[in-house]
């Protein structure tokens, strides 16, 4: 198999990073990377379903992970783990006997090891740019579920129409399922067991760069988990802060202690993101260093400095994120600077997951969610045509149709898109611009 007909089948498959933006898979293939990386490190607390579904398939994930390095002509292929991912790293010793071009990286239990700049650093000794990617040090990342995706779409020609999820919190049997594609909160939840609180809160994705939901918002190609809380909990309360308030606590309470700056994963590797004098920047209203404020383009958003690292409780992220969006509605472009070196004490300023789990008031949720690889059953779905970075899907049914699972509903766009696939069986029932809706 050559590059371009891996791109044509994984594009018509629909298969994005199963995480986070939902970055077209097919984009990143290139005769450029001489490394390909399997990330199983699964960067937030909670989340499970990476290591358990390369544990329940590890066989098909690391054959289509060699077959891909192959296709690439890349030197190697690195799993990147964590080293207390036991069952896994077990699953996968007598598979990878067979595959010598790979090998294990294991790392430690910290955050946010699995964002790919810091995971591309653990697992090579590379440094990305700030701003740059991963391509640019010859590396192509995909994580666990997307390279399994992958596997599917040419080896079994199944395109994506469902997504593994940990179901976790405030529920009576925690679960990781397999759910279709378009399927509602409500009817995950349902499916896992019992809410354990009258008042709860859906947390979609994970606890540090997670979003809020509700019972009505639906399973995407990217949605990793569903964390239920209390609507008190203290993580909650966070997450529907008033920005301005935030703002103005910075400039009463900041006391400039530089935790947020120590602490952070980009500015350890040398990134120019250093939050602590943002945030001195907005307590004193001091616009003369502009950089300061050009440099927030930088943040990967990973929340430590927010949610972990500040004494007093202020809003980093937050800040930074308002700052990074201006610039991006305002097309400032924040240039390519070289990375200064990597700190010596990089390592003795990694945030162990179980300490931020702890931080966070979470411990207590961090129980075995068992993974059940059928697919569940659900009366509708509303499959959202736009699930990925680039261009929405095009949609090719009509109101009326009947559709089989797997059957395309929707062709990949000019550009970057992919198609969409129906993920039951059933009749359609609506079709707008931007969804299409079927009933069982």
């Amino acid at each position: 198999m050559d590059i371009s007909t891996l791109q044509k089948t994984v594009r018509e498959g629909g298969v994005v990073g199963a995480g986070g933006a939902g970055f077209p898979a097919y984009a990143k293939m290139t005769d450029k990377a001489d490394t390909v990386i399997l990330n199983c490190v699964e960067c937030e607390p909670l989340l499970k379903l990476h290591r358990q579904l390369l544990a329940a398939h590890a066989e098909e994930i690391v054959s289509m992970l060699d077959e891909v390095r192959q296709v690439f002509g890349a030197r190697e292929a690195v799993i990147g783990i964590k080293s207390e991912y036991t069952e896994t790293i077990n699953a996968l010793s007598g598979v990878l006997q067979d595959h010598p071009d790979i090998r294990l990286e294991m790392v430690r239990p910290a955050y946010p090891m699995g964002d790919e700049v810091v995971l591309i650093y653990e697992a090579t000794g590379r440094v990305v740019r700030p701003g740059g990617l991963p391509i640019e040090q010859n590396v192509v990342v995909y994580n666990v579920e997307t390279m399994y995706n992958m596997y599917r779409a040419v080896h079994l020609a199944e395109p994506v129409t469902s997504k593994v999820v940990s179901i976790v919190g405030e529920i009576n049997e925690p679960a990781t399922l397999r759910l279709p594609i378009g399927a509602t909160v409500k009817d995950a939840v349902a499916l896992a067991g019992q809410v354990t609180t009258d008042d709860p809160v859906y947390l979609m994705g994970g606890p540090m760069m997670g979003r809020l939901g509700d019972g009505n918002t639906l399973i995407t190609k990217t949605t990793n988990a569903i964390i239920i809380l209390d609507r008190s909990h203290e993580l909650v309360m966070k997450m529907k802060k008033n920005l301005e308030v935030e703002r103005r606590r910075a400039s009463s309470a900041c006391c400039q202690c530089r935790t947020c700056t120590d602490l952070c994963s980009r500015h350890a590797l040398g990134h120019p993101i250093e939050p602590h004098r943002i945030m001195r920047a907005v307590a004193n209203q001091d616009v003369s260093d502009l950089s300061v404020f050009v440099n927030s383009a930088f943040c990967s958003g990973c929340g430590i400095c927010e949610k972990y690292a500040c004494p007093q409780g202020l809003s980093p992220k937050s800040i930074i994120q308002e700052f990074k969006a201006g610039l991006r509605s305002a097309g400032i472009n924040a240039g390519k600077p070289e990375p200064a070196p990597v700190g010596a004490d990089r390592e003795y300023k990694k945030v162990p997951v179980h300490r931020l789990a702890s931080r966070l008031g979470l411990t207590k949720y961090d129980v075995p969610a068992p993974f059940d690889d059928e697919i569940k059953e659900v009366s509708g779905v509303r499959i959202p045509l736009s699930q990925h970075i680039g261009a929405p899907a095009r949609g090719i049914v009509k109101k009326g149709d009947r559709v089989s699972c797997g059957q395309m509903i929707g062709e990949a766009a000019d550009g970057l898109s992919v198609g969409i696939h129906a993920s039951i069986d059933g009749t359609v029932s609506g079709v707008t611009d931007s969804y299409i809706e079927i009933r069982k």
